[in-house]
Formats: structure tokens, C-alpha cells, sequence
């Protein structure tokens, strides 16, 4: 990248005894693989000199026992809360660095905020201190990608007005970048989980952090990159598409933190670098000074990171899982990703991998129970996942059945939820059907009530655009959401109502307004017998009962 800052200098130089030997500082303008440190007198010094505290300040700062394979970005992170970062020199091979700041008074408050906070890079502390060295200079030439990297992460300090006549604006870069990315669900009529973001971001970089939470009604999310660079990518490339057709559109700026602290591993956050961290049980997943640093996020980003008093956490980072996923990037949605692939990693089944996905909206379920089995009860269980429009068992064929759901999307939510479930005793098969709709009998035939037409049910979930049902879909679970209830059912009423469809209660739990609660069944089975049984039924006073699954337990 020519001409990116002219300004800003990185060397980055791997392993090599030889920059710690003496030969590195027998002059003051010493030349090592385009390297050039100007020093203050005493270069003739190893580098042990840097252990003694009695350096005098110098806006050159000395880093000690970083952990192993650190990236120029987690150093780089340490010092962007107290002003620019100028340069910056890794000696990887000793678990070192040297880090430029703008001014010797920035590396002041650097240092003397890190003497009463010790400072943690990928949850190992390490020593900062001044540098017996003045100046920082490297061969420009020879470290493009590093030079880019500290350009990028630096630009968090900047204004954010775009840099004209440089390489970063010939890339329609912006200069207001972080590793961070603040990204917003428009149109989100299909839900986007954690794994879906982390599956598509994934392709443009590792991916170490994501936190996800509702705000101002919709679903938004920050994930951290373990590269500047490639968050900046993934903006370019993202920003404005689609993850399903004509839905789901991915709004992404960059946050204005450099790092995100991340509490707990469940469906809400997650550090893919700190597997052992616990579920946290339903408490909130954002850390505070994460909640009040997006706070100040807005669609540009300010000039100032702050001061130190608001600084997030210096990095944790390391790997994260690869990903197969493929997509296209012209119009329509980010395909083949489609909305089974999303729904079967959500239930942790299978891993997204460029599933494409036929336009029909028709399902064939096969292995019915065919003593039991009505179109209703297919209506009601196919409904959690979709507008399911017609139902026909098949005449000569009773355990089989096709349903013809809204749209394809659809389908396939429904098909990766419920393939292999068991509904009245038997494991049902879900696939695909060739068909393209159901067709309703000729008028005058009797089909024995084996085909019916919910086109215009009153009971479909998904009929208004953006409801909160499409954040609500869960695979089957003994947990039972339920809603619309009225203040003069009891505990015991719901209780003795689920267990006469043939199960039995392990829990129950009332939310604090008494309209909601929830409900364990003993077994998955006995849960989807009651949704079939229950949903939709009338509690009196024109309340009718609301059943769907929940992620929750008691």
C-alpha cells in the first residue's frame, strides 16, 4: 500500500537472537534487516538495560513477557487509549516489543497507568516501561502489512473525516477503523444467531469475540476481529447485504471500542479463545464498560477514544474456527447461506457449509403415525417454524403427508428443526418435496378430511412483518414458553391442563406479570404432544393459550 501514512513507521521482525545482541546497538544509527534504531547515547547496552526503572521518561516504551504469538494489534491496543501510536517493533522470538507513542508525555500517563493497573494481553500480565531509546525508525518498504495494521488501529484516534489521495481511500477504507464491529439486523423476518454471524464473518478473518442483545427493538451485535484489517474487509464487503432473500440486511460500522469483554459462553456472547468460560445462566452476557462504551458508538465514529478512565481491557485473543462457508456477494441474499443452515447450527447440528436451497416451499414428512396423525396437528407443529398454507395426507400413503409452507426459507427452518423428532410415538422424516404446492382436492371430492387449507388461519405466527416471533424460534425442547395468559389461571390450573395430554410436569415458573410462564415437560416427546394439544386453546375470557418452545430450563 504506497503512500498509506507517511507519517507512521512499523517493524516487525520475527525470533532473531541477533536484534538482542549487542551488534543491535553498538552505534547510535544501527542497520539491522531495515531496521534503524536511533537511541539516546547508550546503545552499546544489551537489552537487560530495559529492566532497570530508572530510565528516564522517553515516549519509546519497552514490553516484557508477552505471551507467545501475539499480534502488532493486541500491542498496538495497549497503547491507543492514551493518544497515537507512532510505531511499534515486535521481537517476537523474545516475547518482547518496543511501542511508539505521539508524544513523551502520552507514554507518561502510559506508564504510569499501568504501574497501579497491570496491564493483561491474552489473559497474561505484562511489564511496560520506558525505553532508553528516544526514536523509533524502520524500513517502511519492508513491513507494508504491519505498517497497514497500525495505520488502521491508530485511525480509531482519528478524525473521521476520509484520507483523499492516499492508498486508504483508493480502497474506500475509512479511516475511523478498530478490530471491532458494530453490526445492526434490518429486516430481520428470520432469525440470526451468534453462529450465523460467526460462520459468515469468519471468512474474512478470525473472529474472537461476538456479543449479541436487543436494543431500541432490534437485534444488533459487536464482534472483534483479530485484525483490524480484516473487519475492515468484512464492512466493505458486507455492509448493505442480505443474509436471506429480500431480508435480514446487515447495517455495519466500526465500534469505537478496540476490545470486547466477554463474560460468558452461551447463545448470547461468546470468547472463542476462552472455551472455559461459564454459561452465566441467563445473566446479562454484556460487560459494563462494554454497554457503556456502545453507548457512545454512533453511525460515525467520533475523534477520541477517551481517556484511560474508560479503557476496555487489553486483548485476549487467539484462534477461532474456520469455516467452509461460500458465498456470493452480487444482489439478493449472501447465497447459498440459506435459513436451514442458519436454523440447524442455532440447534447445534450440523456446521454451515454453502447449503443451497431449493425455491419450493413444500415439505414431504414421512413415518407418520397414522392412527393419530390429523392435518391440524401437522399445522400446529410445522406453525412453530413457518406459516405452514396447505396440508394433505397422502390417501394411499397415510404416514406420509406434504405441507406447503410460505416460502422456502421456511421449509427449511422447519425441516432442520423437526427431521428426527418424535411426534405421537414415531421418529418423523423431513424432507424436501419435488412438488412445488399442494393441491387441494376437486371440488366435490371427499378426500376424507385428509387435506385442508390454512391460507387464511388466524393462527399463523409469521404473518406480520418483523414480529418478535421470528427472534423466537427454538429447536423442540422439554421447556414450554408460554403466553396470553389470564390473571386467574393458577399454577395448579396449567399444571393439571398439561398433564392430561399425557405427560408429566417437572417445573413451572410464572413470570413476574403472571401473563407468561414456563413449563418443563419430563421428555421433548411429551412437550410436543402438548404444544399440538394446547396451543391456541381457550384458557376463558377470549384468552386463548399461546405454546411455543423455549430455550430456557428451570
Amino acid at each position: 500500500m504506497d503512500g498509506i501514512v507517511t507519517d507512521v513507521a512499523v517493524g516487525v521482525k520475527r525470533g532473531s537472537d541477533e536484534l538482542l545482541s549487542s551488534s543491535l546497538y553498538n552505534s547510535p544509527n544501527s542497520s539491522i534487516s531495515g531496521m534503524v534504531v536511533t537511541a539516546n547515547g547508550n546503545d552499546n547496552k544489551k537489552l537487560r538495560v530495559e529492566d532497570r526503572m530508572d530510565c528516564a521518561p522517553s515516549r519509546v516504551l519497552h514490553i516484557r513477557k508477552l505471551p507467545n504469538e501475539v499480534s502488532e494489534t493486541e500491542v498496538i491496543a495497549l497503547g491507543l487509549p492514551f493518544g497515537k501510536v507512532t510505531n511499534i517493533l515486535m521481537l517476537k522470538g523474545k516475547n518482547q516489543a518496543f511501542l511508539e507513542l505521539g508524544s513523551e508525555e502520552a507514554a507518561i500517563t502510559m506508564v504510569n497507568y499501568y504501574t497501579a493497573v497491570t496491564p493483561h494481553v491474552r489473559n497474561v500480565p505484562v511489564f511496560i516501561q520506558y525505553s532508553n531509546h528516544k526514536e523509533l525508525k524502520t524500513d517502511s518498504a519492508l513491513n507494508q502489512r504491519a505498517q497497514a495494521v497500525l495505520q488502521a488501529v491508530t485511525a480509531v484516534q482519528s478524525a473521521s473525516t476520509p484520507m483523499s489521495g492516499t492508498a486508504v481511500s483508493e480502497c474506500a477504507l475509512t479511516p475511523a477503523q478498530s478490530p471491532v464491529l458494530r453490526i445492526i439486523i434490518d429486516n430481520m423476518f428470520y432469525p440470526v444467531t451468534l453462529d450465523v454471524l460467526q460462520q459468515i464473518f469468519t471468512k474474512f478473518g478470525t473472529v474472537l469475540k461476538i456479543i449479541t442483545f436487543t436494543k431500541n427493538n432490534q437485534f444488533q451485535a459487536l464482534l472483534q476481529f483479530s485484525d483490524p484489517m480484516n473487519a475492515q474487509q468484512a464492512k466493505l464487503a458486507l455492509d448493505g447485504q442480505n443474509i436471506y432473500n429480500a431480508c435480514c440486511t446487515l447495517r455495519i460500522d466500526f465500534s469505537k471500542l478496540v476490545n470486547l469483554n466477554v463474560k460468558y459462553n452461551n447463545d448470547k456472547s461468546r470468547d472463542y479463545t476462552r472455551p472455559e468460560l461459564p454459561a452465566g445462566d441467563g445473566q446479562p452476557a454484556m460487560d459494563p464498560s462494554v454497554t457503556a462504551a456502545f453507548n457512545k458508538d454512533s453511525s460515525l465514529l467520533g475523534k477520541n477514544q477517551g481517556t484511560p478512565s474508560g479503557m476496555v481491557s487489553p486483548y485476549s485473543s487467539g484462534g477461532a474456527f474456520s469455516s467452509s462457508l461460500s458465498f456470493g456477494q452480487t444482489g439478493g441474499a449472501l447465497s447459498p447461506l440459506s435459513a436451514a443452515a442458519a436454523a440447524a447450527a442455532a440447534a447445534g447440528r450440523v456446521a454451515l457449509s454453502g447449503v443451497s436451497h431449493s425455491n419450493s416451499g413444500v415439505l414431504l414428512v414421512s413415518n407418520l403415525n397414522e392412527e393419530m396423525v390429523t392435518p391440524q396437528s401437522l399445522f400446529t407443529l410445522f406453525g412453530v417454524y413457518g406459516d405452514a398454507q396447505r396440508v394433505k395426507i397422502l390417501y394411499n400413503k397415510k404416514d406420509s403427508a406434504l405441507i406447503q409452507m410460505a416460502d422456502g426459507n421456511q421449509a427449511q427452518l422447519a425441516m432442520s428443526h423437526l427431521n428426527g423428532q418424535k411426534m405421537y410415538g414415531k421418529i418423523i422424516r423431513v424432507t424436501l418435496s419435488k412438488h412445488q404446492t399442494v393441491q387441494l382436492p376437486r371440488e366435490g371430492l371427499d378426500d376424507q378430511g385428509l387435506t385442508k387449507d390454512f391460507t387464511n388461519s388466524p393462527l399463523h405466527r409469521f404473518k406480520k412483518p418483523g414480529s418478535k416471533n421470528f427472534q423466537n424460534i427454538f429447536p423442540p425442547s422439554a421447556t414450554l414458553h408460554l403466553s396470553n395468559i389470564p390473571q386467574t389461571i393458577t399454577e395448579e390450573d396449567l399444571k393439571t391442563l398439561f398433564e392430561n395430554s399425557g405427560g408429566t410436569v417437572k417445573a413451572f415458573k410464572f413470570f413476574q406479570d403472571h401473563k407468561m410462564a414456563l413449563l418443563q415437560m419430563s421428555t421433548v416427546e411429551e412437550a410436543i404432544q402438548a404444544l399440538i394439544d394446547l396451543h391456541n386453546y381457550n384458557l376463558g375470557d377470549n384468552h386463548h393459550l399461546r405454546v411455543s418452545f423455549s430455550k430456557s430450563t428451570i
